[in-house]
């Protein structure tokens, strides 16, 4: 970058979005904690929503885009995690619709913990029978809002900033008294405060959205809670939609050691809290940000008490127009390593065991041996529903995508990475705006941990199939790839 020149990230593209409310019916199955002690949801605490985006290049620059050029469709839902059974339908409909290559329709999701739980393998249970028709409900939905994107698709500048928010912390805590890691507040690690922010503004250089781009897990509402929430989501949005008078939507970050700093409560006004901190932490990013399509360039000096340096926002000429048009990219796969998988006979033995001995402990009234009961037959549920999912062959085929929209790259990639790959991939692009959104299928393998936290005890290890190096490959295979798309070799 000139020194004589701030550039301000920038994407000029086409652009088509639209929101729907999703919320799942009261009574639902909602348990996601294995320490809850409810099953059904009691009521709604916020609205749950399904964002659909629809990017494409400007129509003068689609011819020199090459191969990996076109149209994209990212939809956005409120949902800890869907199967990539339960998508697939969603994505073969959207795609017709909006006429784009199914392989570069990806479903992301906002990752809030009080959603509701709809794996398949939860409709025998308590408001499991409601699972179904909702899911049914939410691709209608879904489907009508990307034929509203669709309708919407029009020529738009996207602007992008950075803010920072102490709002998440580092979540891997050792307890020195018990001896072991701990899932919570670690105040003595660093935690990534990166707030992206990204304004999507039309023709007139009016506000037609903003997007909030930020690492931390929704698990400040936690087995207390019965309420649907999208968690501090939901404030977040509401914040930034009152101040700019356009729709919010949220891009999860890579957040696998990260969650709010106070969380695992079951109030929803600490949600909400969180949640407007990070808002304004938002606001302040898009309160830096100029008029759309100017950068901050030095004027000169000025002669007064002393030399003053004077700088002011300037239009793009032709040439940085040109840049900010830029466009390329598509969905590939890297393929990850896979851990010595249990054995589903002895998981579904230890579930029935557990199942069993939870009942006894109800029956003599001893509840809080009946709820840890309950917790290790949980364990046990989601394994054999992974398993179910996995592939046989020791390598996972992880997908991810990787587009360049003028100065900003946009990436999705699936399961829960660490924070790492976010952090390591910025410090070697430095000049990039880097949108990284994970938790965008393929559930199954859980998290993508460093291998320094292989071995050590860490919760993140225990649910994940993916073994010691899947983090370090993922991010060398995202950083050729950007590489690839910026021209640019990385900062070493």
């Amino acid at each position: 970058m000139s020194e004589r020149c701030d550039k301000s990230a920038t994407s000029i593209l086409r652009l088509g979005h639209a929101q729907v409310d999703v919320t799942p019916p009261v009574g639902i199955y909602h348990r996601m904690w294995g320490a809850a002690r409810h099953d059904k949801a009691t009521g709604v605490h916020r609205p749950l929503l399904a964002d659909v985006l629809i990017v494409e290049p400007q129509i003068e620059s689609r011819g020199e885009t090459g191969s990996g050029s076109g149209r994209f469709v990212r939809i956005l839902l409120d949902s800890v995690y869907l199967t990539n059974k339960q998508t697939e339908p969603m994505i073969q409909r959207v795609a017709e619709l909006t006429h784009a290559d199914p392989r570069r329709v990806v479903v992301t999701h906002s990752h809030t913990h009080a959603a509701g739980h709809f794996e398949p393998g939860r409709r025998s249970l308590p408001g499991g029978e409601l699972i179904d028709g909702y899911l049914e409900e939410l691709a209608s939905k879904t489907s009508a809002a990307a034929e509203l994107a669709l309708a919407s698709v029009d020529e738009a500048t996207i602007t992008y900033s950075t803010a920072r928010c102490n709002m998440a912390a580092n979540r891997d805590y050792w307890d020195d008294e018990g001896q072991r890691y701990l899932t919570g507040y670690n105040p003595g690690a660093p935690a990534d405060d990166t707030v992206l922010v990204a304004r999507v503004t039309d023709r007139e250089d009016k506000p037609r959205l903003v997007i909030v781009n930020y690492a931390c897990h929704p698990t400040t509402l936690s087995w207390d809670n019965t309420l649907l929430s999208p968690d501090f989501v939901g404030a977040a949005r509401e914040v930034v939609q009152q101040e700019v008078g356009a729709p919010c939507c949220f891009f999860q970050a890579p957040c696998g050691e990260l969650g709010p700093r106070e969380g695992f409560v079951g109030d929803p006004n600490v949600a909400d809290r969180n949640g407007r901190q990070l808002g304004h932490a938002a606001l302040s990013g898009l309160y830096s940000m100029g008029p759309p399509r100017n950068d901050f360039v030095f004027q000169g000096a000025v002669e007064s008490g002393t030399a003053i340096g004077t700088w002011a926002w300037a239009p793009f000429d032709t040439q940085r127009a040109a840049q900010a048009c830029g466009y390329g990219g598509d969905a590939f796969v890297v393929d990850l390593p896979i851990i010595d998988l249990p054995n589903p006979v002895d998981l579904q033995a230890d579930l029935e065991r557990f199942t069993a001995e939870e009942q006894q402990a109800h029956d003599r009234g001893d509840a809080n041996l009946a709820g840890d009961l309950r917790a290790h037959a949980e364990r046990c549920r989601r394994w054999l529903a992974r398993l179910n999912a996995l592939p046989t062959t020791g390598v996972f085929p992880y997908n991810a995508s990787a587009y360049r929209l003028g100065d900003a790259i946009w990436i999705t990639c699936s399961a829960e990475p660490y924070s790492t790959v976010q952090t390591i991939l910025r410090a070697r692009f430095p000049e990039v705006a880097l949108m990284i959104s994970p938790v965008a299928g393929d559930a199954q393998i859980a998290y993508l941990l460093p291998r320094a936290s292989y071995g050590i005890g860490v919760y993140q290890e225990q649910p994940s199939s993916l073994a010691a190096g899947c983090l370090e490959t993922l991010i060398e295979a995202l950083s050729s790839y950007v590489a690839q798309l910026t021209g640019e070799d990385p900062v070493s």
